[in-house]
């Protein structure tokens, strides 16, 4: 699996595109062998912590969104394998057009069979960062339709400043669809390819329809910072919750390097 440490290297025209729209997609970063073994490894982790999960008709519109799995770098060896990988982080801090960035942290996001939309939303309102020089790799284990819940962005939704204190709801879909139809921002929603990955910005707003296909919708994400990044003092709960999980012990205005924060490129 020496793939995903291999440098991927990216032309200027990718970086000119992830700062208009906030987001990119590249084909052809991983090859299927290193994605069938990578998923068969993660989703058995994800099943392990996911069991005792709650029927989905009787769940909220976040929970019946996906099963959501965090830090699985730090239970498995094989997700760790793939969340310390120099591939994705090299890409990143390209696209970042930083010298290093830093894990701030990663999540594996399954869209069960019959799973809702997951609405509208901009992943930086839960991240207590002081900097915008943030990026998630969004990567699908498999080929995914649109049946299946692909990701779509509103593109250049990043230079947008409404909406930054909703959390994933009901009410996020319905304002956020309003407010990006009225700004007349672009969605890109297409089919992603095996092999096919995404970058968005902290602050791109994108969102998913239903899987309403009969398989379920593995993704593996891992989010990168720039190094140097430093804490800001939570401003709310979500704040709260990502500081113990994920940069324990840094306190507000110091660099987030904790021992769960390796610089990976």
């Amino acid at each position: 699996m020496k793939e995903i440490d291999e440098p991927f290297a990216l032309d200027s025209t990718y970086r000119t595109r992830y700062e208009r729209d906030g987001f990119v997609r590249i084909k052809g970063v991983f090859s299927a062998a290193v994605l069938a073994y990578y998923r068969k490894r993660i989703s058995s982790e994800v099943v392990r912590r996911n069991r005792g999960e709650v029927p989905l008709e009787q769940r909220d519109t976040y929970h019946k969104a996906f099963l959501q799995v965090t830090n699985l770098w730090r239970s498995d060896p094989a997700a760790r394998e793939f969340v310390l990988g120099k591939r994705l982080a090299g890409m990143a801090a390209q696209l970042l057009d930083v010298g290093r960035v830093r894990l701030y942290h990663d999540q594996a996001l399954y869209k069960e069979p019959g799973g809702g939309i997951t609405p509208w939303h901009a992943d930086q309102f839960y991240w207590p960062l002081d900097s915008l020089k943030t990026i998630t790799a969004w990567v699908p284990l498999q080929a995914t339709p649109l049946e299946m819940g692909a990701l779509a962005f509103a593109a250049g939704s990043h230079q947008l400043e409404f909406g930054r204190d909703l959390e994933i709801s009901d009410a996020s879909e319905q304002s956020l669809n309003e407010a990006l139809s009225a700004g007349r921002f672009r969605e890109v929603n297409e089919p992603f390819e095996l092999g096919e990955v995404s970058f968005h910005s902290g602050w791109t707003f994108h969102h998913t329809g239903e899987n309403r296909s009969a398989q379920a919708r593995a993704v593996m994400t891992v989010i990168y910072m720039a190094d140097g990044i430093r804490l800001i003092e939570p401003q709310r709960k979500q704040h709260y919750a990502d500081w113990e999980a994920f940069m324990p012990g840094v306190q507000p205005g110091h660099v987030v390097d904790s021992q769960l924060n390796p610089v990976l490129n």
